[in-house]
């Protein structure tokens, strides 16, 4: 099981990115995947969730991100991406994309990160002027 999270980079506030996490050695249609991200001296966040298609694919996010982030499915690919809109320069971090079976474990309404099972190498994102 594999996942590599990419198409991070410098960008400046307002501006967005979109983020891929690339799957590999399981089927990505029975899986939940999930976008977390940390800042230097902060706690990881849960960022977004889709759970698997062979649930109901049902999105989750973070109310920092709510209205500026999307999370998307193609599983043909066996891709998740994450566009991230009206970026803000508390966004920076490093993004990680997870997986975990069928659906996405939210507790208290924050995406856990307790129940992801594969985790890919993250990527940075850097929003500055």
């Amino acid at each position: 099981v594999q996942l590599q999270a990419y198409g991070g980079g410098l960008v400046q506030p307002g501006g967005s990115l979109r983020l891929s996490c690339a799957t590999s050695g399981f089927t990505l249609d029975y899986y939940a995947i999930g976008w977390f991200r940390q800042a230097p001296g902060k706690e990881r966040e849960g960022v977004s969730c889709i759970s698997s298609s062979s649930s109901d694919s049902s999105t989750y996010y973070a109310d920092s991100v709510k209205g500026r982030f999307t999370i998307s499915r193609d599983n043909a690919k066996n891709t998740v991406y994450l566009q991230m809109n009206n970026l803000k320069p508390e966004d920076t971090a490093v993004y990680y994309c997870a997986a975990e079976g069928f659906v996405c474990t939210v507790v208290a309404d924050k995406i856990s990160a307790g129940g992801m099972d594969h985790w890919g190498k993250g990527t940075q994102v850097t929003v500055s002027s």
